[in-house]
């Protein structure tokens, strides 16, 4: 177990806060492995009806992988330490599974920075309840280090209305609460103002009610108007051509601040790992969250293979001159094969390390 992850059983509902706060929680692998066995042993204890995952601090919920430890690790000169990061993404992504098909109502309290990994780790099944609050701030930026929408993005982002998967992915740009409803990415508002009411509610509730009052208790809240919403056909008319370099185009045509925005944020992105966005999104459309799970594994190995992700932290964490030397450097220069190299799995499927899910 890890200092980072306190869990306690109250009134039969389980408990997870997240304590790394100046972190802004960001997931190691001992609090990965400590989330799911926190999940694991609840999900069969009669006495544990629902589960609560939230923050010790209203800044974030979680702000995704510890991307200095990738970075750390990826670039060692030993092996030792390659197994742990092939251990943290094979693990990370089980836990994403085991949330969202957990069969008792998970609710994530995602108040604060929401990104990347956080979002895997908040994003319930049908039975979950994801609570989003005016301190939200949501992302999947994973194109800004070099990677990618993991965590089952391909699954969740691919199944957004219209196009905003594509705008959320390829752009990795920082949407709301009201965006978050908007794009299927949350189910609630609740007020930051009325969270500490919210928490005296989950303490007092029994576990079998404590979604329906959840609910209950959000429904006077609104969270506003939704820009992604506001941009819907923009959005749809750019996101909606035939590639990354159509899309640029097409925004390039556009001189309307947003979509002078999303194009300036893409300049910086990295062309290759654009690409693969841009294909994996296609192909999780038409998969199982398993499937996409299993498939996004593939694509990190391939990814710090090729290094990309390592100079993405570099540039923005590391040395923070916020110039990655991307591999590529243009669009123009990605070629379909390298595309593909990412999707070619280094394992038979009966040895991918997802092969049980």
């Amino acid at each position: 177990m890890t200092d980072f992850v306190k869990t306690h059983v109250a009134n039969g509902t389980g408990v997870i806060t997240l304590d790394r706060p100046r972190s802004l929680n960001s997931l190691s692998l001992d609090m990965v492995r400590a989330l799911t066995d926190a999940l694991l042993a609840w999900r069969d204890d009669p006495r544990v009806d629902a589960v609560v995952l939230r923050s010790s601090s209203e800044k974030a919920l979680c702000a995704g992988g510890d991307i200095r430890f990738f970075y750390d690790v990826g670039t060692a000169p030993t092996t030792g330490g390659s197994a742990s990061l092939e251990d943290f993404f094979t693990e990370e992504y089980r836990l994403n599974h085991l949330i969202y098909h957990y069969p008792k109502p998970y609710v994530a309290l995602m108040d604060g920075v929401v990104m990347g990994g956080g979002l895997g780790i908040a994003e319930a099944g049908p039975s979950g309840l994801r609570v989003v609050t005016d301190g939200t701030k949501m992302a999947m930026p994973e194109v800004n280090i070099g990677l990618f929408p993991d965590v089952g993005g391909s699954y969740f982002l691919s199944r957004a209305p219209g196009k905003l998967g594509y705008y959320l992915g390829l752009t990795g740009l920082t949407v709301r609460a009201a965006d978050a409803l908007y794009a299927g990415l949350a189910d609630t508002f609740v007020p930051q103002a009325q969270m500490p009411g919210l928490a005296q509610l989950i303490e007092a509730t029994p576990g079998a009610q404590l979604r329906d009052k959840l609910i209950a208790f959000a429904a006077p809240f609104a969270a506003g108007a939704a820009m992604l919403e506001t941009e819907r056909a923009t959005i749809d008319r750019h996101f909606g051509a035939s590639g990354v370099q159509a899309i640029m185009d097409s925004l390039a045509s556009d001189q309307g601040e947003f979509a002078q925005k999303a194009l300036a944020a893409m300049g910086k992105r990295s062309p290759l790992l654009m690409r693969v966005t841009f294909e994996l999104l296609q192909r999780g459309a038409t998969m199982d969250l398993a499937g996409c799970l299993r498939l996004e594994r593939v694509l990190v190995r391939r990814n710090f293979e090729h290094g990309e992700v390592l100079e993405g932290i570099r540039a923005l964490v590391i040395d923070k001159d916020n110039a990655p030397k991307w591999n590529p450097p243009t669009l123009g220069e990605v070629t379909d094969e390298m595309v593909a190299k990412f999707f070619a799995s280094p394992w038979p499927d009966r040895a991918h390390p997802l092969r049980e899910l």
